[in-house]
């Protein structure tokens, strides 16, 4: 019965002095760092290195097997592409697809210091880069204007990162995001007058 009797616990009795004390509204800060999303300019001179590196492959390339076999460089076929253009449309689907696939960059998103990851930060698949690189970016290349939403989407996507659910970070640089909790707590009286 004694046993009983040490683990009752008392009803705890509030003060009247405890209906009066005044709610305090106390602020938790915690910081928290994450990647910097990469901006219009600095994705548009990485995507005109990419440009000029597939010229590049072109003309030391492409060109030369087209002259050879004498296919037509200039002249439109079907839906105004030529062959050659259809060939370029090619290197340049594959070349964006490959290389993000196996480095998360294009040789200009290297030079620039940034990459491409997922919105859930998981590993790309086949499938985020078929959407984002081949589906995605064949309609912004068309239509040119998807690219522009990099100015204005709050991630800063373009139309083929909202496609595939990715995003384009800076590799090296952090931001830092501040998380603010508020708490309320009533006051309590302790014994000696003091309110916390």
């Amino acid at each position: 019965m004694s046993e009983q009797n040490e683990f009752e616990t008392n009803p705890v009795v509030e003060s009247p002095l405890n209906e009066f004390a005044p709610e305090k509204e106390l602020t938790i800060e915690n910081s928290e760092y994450h990647q910097k999303l990469a901006g219009f300019w600095t994705r548009f001179w990485a995507y005109t290195i990419d440009i000029i590196v597939l010229y590049a492959i072109s003309g030391i390339l492409i060109k030369p097997v087209f002259r050879v076999f004498n296919l037509p460089i200039e002249n439109p076929s079907f839906l105004f592409f030529t062959t050659y253009k259809a060939t370029i449309l090619i290197v340049l689907l594959l070349y964006f697809a490959l290389m993000t696939k196996y480095l998360q960059q294009t040789v200009g998103k290297i030079i620039m210091g940034i990459k491409v990851v997922s919105n859930d930060d998981s590993q790309l698949t086949w499938n985020t880069i078929i959407f984002r690189e081949l589906i995605g970016r064949f309609i912004s290349k068309l239509l040119v204007i998807p690219y522009l939403l990099v100015a204005f989407t709050p991630k800063k996507e373009a139309l083929h990162d909202i496609f595939a659910d990715t995003h384009v970070v800076h590799e090296d640089a952090y931001e830092k995001k501040h998380l603010h909790n508020l708490m309320k707590n009533r006051g309590e009286q302790l014994p000696g007058g003091t309110v916390i």
